[in-house]
């Protein structure tokens, strides 16, 4: 039985909680974990990856175990929560590897591809969009408002998204069988996001979310230049990011693989059991030689 460990370390001074279990000598795989989950999306996957890679998937500041200092005390941006998975990864001494990104965890990852190119040695995408193709216009469309000002009437709008009924629907929608997502998932996360000055902390990164999507031609740059190896793996049914997102990186890298599976967002939590062959398979392969 796969033995996963629990872990913290301090970076920058912040207390930041990561899973991590696999050969020490093993090609690493880090996984990062979207909104509004945490490392706690890929409890079921971890083992099924580790008996052949090292893997690594932290919680990011202000969400699941790790620290979540007020917006007063932090300066909240996707560009400072990739210096802090940056410098987990320096101190845990991973220089090279592989990502399993999905929603927030994208444009973190994406970050840290166009920072250290030479590290990242393949990618799989599981609704982790880098295409103006993939943003669904009635999911984004109520959050346009905020990117440009935030005002009383624009937060009211951006706030939908931390009631539990906003993260309920985010694993369930798109999934033919309800009952096979555990409550635990949407009950968790919303639990964290009613914890004094959460809120803020949201909101922040909220506001911020429009950089992610201004960077989006320097991180297709990056996929035409590097050529990196990279599976999408999508529900074709994600109310958030829709299918388009995952077909449209073969533009810039033909050799891509695309999956459309029969799910959501969260995808791992109805079709675990179709995405692990097709994981394991694409790290076989491109990971063979690392």
């Amino acid at each position: 039985m796969t033995q996963i460990h629990h872990r913290f370390a301090e970076v920058d001074g912040r207390q930041l909680y990561y899973r991590e279990a696999g050969p020490a000598d093993a090609p690493v795989i880090v996984l990062l974990h979207g909104f509004p989950a945490s490392s706690f999306m890929f409890r079921r996957l971890i083992p099924m990856l580790a008996d052949r890679w090292h893997v690594i998937a932290p919680d990011l500041l202000g969400f699941g175990h790790s620290d979540m200092p007020l917006v007063d005390e932090f300066d909240y941006s996707f560009e400072a929560l990739t210096d802090l998975t940056q410098e987990l990864l320096d101190r845990l001494g991973v220089g090279r590897f592989a990502m399993y990104v999905q929603d927030y965890g994208a444009p973190i990852g994406w970050r840290l591809a166009l920072r250290r190119p030479e590290a990242v040695t393949a990618i799989v995408s599981q609704s982790g969009n880098a295409y103006d193709d993939g943003l669904n216009e009635a999911f984004f469309e109520t959050q346009r408002g905020y990117w440009r000002e935030q005002t009383r009437e624009t937060e009211a709008v951006a706030r939908q998204a931390l009631t539990l009924e906003a993260t309920r629907w985010q694993y369930v929608t798109g999934v033919a069988d309800e009952s096979v997502v555990d409550p635990d998932t949407w009950e968790g996360d919303y639990g964290l996001l009613t914890r004094p000055g959460s809120d803020r902390v949201q909101l922040r990164l909220f506001a911020d979310y429009a950089t992610n999507i201004d960077l989006y031609p320097d991180v297709q740059r990056y996929f035409r230049e590097s050529q990196v190896p990279l599976l999408a793996v999508w529900g074709r049914n994600d109310p958030v990011f829709d299918p388009a997102g995952a077909e449209a990186f073969v533009k810039d890298l033909p050799r891509a693989e695309v999956h459309l599976l029969d799910g959501g967002h969260f995808l791992l939590e109805s079709a675990l059991d179709e995405v692990v062959p097709i994981l394991r398979a694409f790290f076989t392969d491109r990971l063979r030689n690392e």
